[in-house]
């Protein structure tokens, strides 16, 4: 079976996607800044799943740690047959009087490190005939949220043209438009959810068999749960001053000066 590597391997949606990925028999690469649990959830897949666990310690808004990966996915040693462009991080804050370096920090992470990255693993694996990138975007990438939405934006808009690309090579790539998933993501990210109703969630482990089944069958969009994929039909169709409205209605309804809470 292929060598997996998932960044923001250590918590959310990358923990999911390791264990799920690590009983199906794939050897993992985990990427993440936590060294310590990085290595208890290696050591936790190994014994229980009876694969080999990498742990490659990396910040990925640092460009120098983002080449490290990037090297990993160029290495024929244990070739990477799957990449999972996984980490992200919500920011909680208004734009224009917001901290500019927390808005570069995450432009990093969300759109360098996935450009860097998806160019190793393609370059790796387009010589080889086969291979998948899987990059998580989000339902946030058709609203107003902030920068977040801009981000992910430009993640589909790139894995869609990344696609059309790598036709007819043997590669696949595939963006991941989950809404709001039950994980740390936006505890990390000290958003408040509460006015958000449990049908408004979605459980990581269904997200995650829905991506990976998705890329087994090279989707280049995957949007777990039916309401989901209808309000991704919805804010596709509606004008833009409409989801814009929306955007500022939300964020009138929350009563907060920050941006609305990130989906995804």
């Amino acid at each position: 079976m292929a060598t997996a590597l998932i960044t923001g391997a250590s918590a959310g949606l990358g923990l999911e996607f390791a264990w799920q990925l690590a009983t199906a028999k794939h050897d993992v690469v985990l990427v993440a800044r936590d060294e310590e649990r990085l290595t208890r959830l290696a050591a936790q897949l190994e014994a229980a799943a009876g694969i080999r666990a990498e742990v490659l310690v990396a910040d990925l808004s640092v460009r120098a740690d983002v080449e490290r990966v990037a090297d990993r996915l160029r290495a024929t040693e244990r070739p990477v047959g799957l990449l999972v462009n996984n980490a992200g991080v919500g920011l909680n804050q208004r734009f224009v009087p917001g901290d500019l370096a927390r808005e570069e920090t995450a432009l990093a992470l969300m759109v360098t490190a996935v450009m860097v990255l998806s160019h190793a693993a393609a370059g790796a694996m387009v010589p080889r005939g086969r291979g998948a990138i899987l990059n998580v975007s989000s339902v946030a990438a058709l609203l107003t949220s902030g920068t977040y939405s801009a981000h992910k934006a430009w993640v589909r808009v790139f894995t869609e043209s990344l696609a059309v690309e790598l036709r007819d090579t043997g590669v696949t790539a595939t963006a991941l438009n989950p809404g709001f998933v039950h994980t740390e993501f936006h505890e990390r990210g000290e958003i408040d959810m509460t006015a958000y109703p449990e049908i408004a969630w979605l459980n990581a482990e269904d997200v995650v068999a829905t991506a990976l089944a998705d890329v087994r069958r090279g989707a280049v969009l995957s949007t777990p749960s039916l309401r989901y994929r209808a309000l991704s039909a919805a804010a596709r169709l509606a004008p833009r001053s409409a989801v814009r409205a929306f955007g500022r209605y939300r964020r009138a309804y929350q009563g907060q000066d920050t941006d609305a809470p990130t989906i995804g």
